[in-house]
């Protein structure tokens, strides 16, 4: 049983990753974090020649299971972490190199693109971070162009609650939340997939998982 303080510091490393337990942190966010990931990355049914962000990347060990998805696919990440973008860009140098990628640092709140940018825009578990929730999603849908879409992958509430490092730092979502929030900054269209997988938590423990994936599409 991990200490108070113990489980401060764990959410603490899960919402921006630093230091050398930071590294570890992000081998337990890929492993814990994949099948959500690849969930989002369905949702989108990314197509040849489309432009990809993602918000919150981590270490970005998926990168080459997304460009694989399609032809002339470009990525773009954003990272609130140094220490996460870092180990992106050593990770997937090839892909950088290649320009097909790049990983750029923000403040969690001002996205730096122009308007209509993207094609389609993902994020997996960053949600219960974030400090001004329906303007972030406003920027989003700006960013995207007309038919683009987000996908956002997030844990269930009632799920989040049974885990003891959420109370620290965490802002809990349901489905309906979710959907109000989408419907507050402007998403005509938005549609929910639900899951569950067995996983290891990031406190070290083996549970059942819910999670849901929500796609909010741009019409105009």
């Amino acid at each position: 049983m991990k200490s108070p303080d113990e489980l401060k510091q764990l959410a603490e490393q899960l919402s921006c990753p630093k230091d050398d337990a930071g590294i570890d942190i992000a081998h337990v966010m890929h492993e814990s974090n994949i099948g959500m990931t690849r969930q989002a990355i369905d949702a989108l049914a990314i197509r040849d020649g489309d432009a990809v962000l993602e918000l919150g990347h981590g270490s970005c060990w998926h990168l080459p299971e997304l460009l694989s998805r399609a032809a002339d696919v470009s990525y773009c990440g954003l990272e609130i972490s140094t220490l996460m973008q870092a180990e992106a860009r050593v990770f997937n140098a090839g892909a950088v190199a290649a320009q097909v990628a790049s990983f750029h640092l923000y403040d969690g709140a001002v996205i730096p693109f122009s308007v209509r940018s993207f094609d389609k825009v993902l994020t997996v578990n960053t949600l219960y971070f974030w400090r001004a929730p329906v303007d972030l999603l406003r920027q989003i849908q700006a960013l995207l162009r007309p038919g683009g879409s987000l996908a956002i992958s997030f844990a269930d509430k009632a799920f989040m609650q049974s885990l003891p490092f959420t109370a620290y730092g965490f802002t809990l979502y349901d489905k309906a939340q979710v959907e109000a929030l989408a419907r507050e900054a402007g998403f005509a269209q938005v549609s929910f997939s639900e899951h569950r997988e067995r996983i290891k938590s990031k406190a070290g423990d083996e549970v059942d998982r819910l999670f849901h994936v929500a796609k909010l599409t741009r019409l105009d």
